[in-house]
């Protein structure tokens, strides 16, 4: 049985991830000195995750590509977690909603039956 990747799970150094984004390493201490990033710290080293990673990507291309600077990435991010946190707590609600129907009609399909 195969296991769903955790994409939280940190596992790449500051240089790999650096040589995937190509960037250089200091550009990743910027964006972790300045909040916008908060990679696994273990002692000395940093890790990232594949999430870490996708936001990365995300602020670079913001920044390169749409010449978004530093704090209009960082309203950006915020919206992005807000929305998020929305969109989750909206799919529970639909969840609950959903189960509530269900017992109610379960309950009332239960009460014809018994009554006959």
């Amino acid at each position: 049985m195969r296991h769903k990747k955790d994409k939280k799970q940190p596992c790449f150094m500051i240089s790999v991830v650096a040589d995937m984004l190509d960037v250089h390493p200091q550009t990743l201490r910027l964006y972790e000195r300045e909040g916008l990033i908060t990679p696994h710290r273990t002692k000395r080293s940093r890790l990232y995750s594949e999430e870490d990673v996708e936001k990365l990507a995300m602020i670079l291309r913001l920044t390169r590509e749409l010449g978004v600077n530093r704090s209009g990435v960082e309203i950006i991010l915020r919206l992005r977690d807000r929305l998020e946190t929305l969109q989750r707590e909206m799919e529970e609600m639909m969840n609950f909603l959903e189960d509530d129907i269900k017992r109610d009609f379960v309950e009332r399909f239960r009460k014809i039956f018994s009554e006959e």
